[in-house]
């Protein structure tokens, strides 16, 4: 989402995007990247306490980012975007 951009605007259209890419119920792959030091890949992980989610993790080599992906079953976009939400409150952390 752009700073400058009207949050309700975007995941407005986010959730049209979301209803013609896929089917519902379906898996949905989400991305982080946390700066290392700043987030903790936990507070992350409380957010998909699914047993079905996978989790993959990468550090930069320069060791200063950590990519985190998230593969897990979802039950609508809604479910995605409430995820994308709670993601926001975290500090350091960014959502692609």
């Amino acid at each position: 989402m752009l700073l400058k951009e009207n949050p309700e605007e975007f995941y407005s259209r986010f959730h049209e995007q979301l209803l013609n890419s896929q089917e519902w119920p379906g898996v949905y792959l989400f991305k982080f990247i946390l700066r290392e030091g700043e987030v903790k890949e936990d507070a992350l992980k409380e957010m998909f306490p699914q047993k079905s989610a996978v989790f993959s993790r990468k550090v930069s080599s320069k060791k200063t980012f950590t990519s985190l992906s998230v593969k897990v079953k979802m039950e609508d976009p809604d479910a995605v975007i409430s995820i994308y939400k709670q993601a926001q409150k975290i500090k350091g952390l960014i959502t692609l």
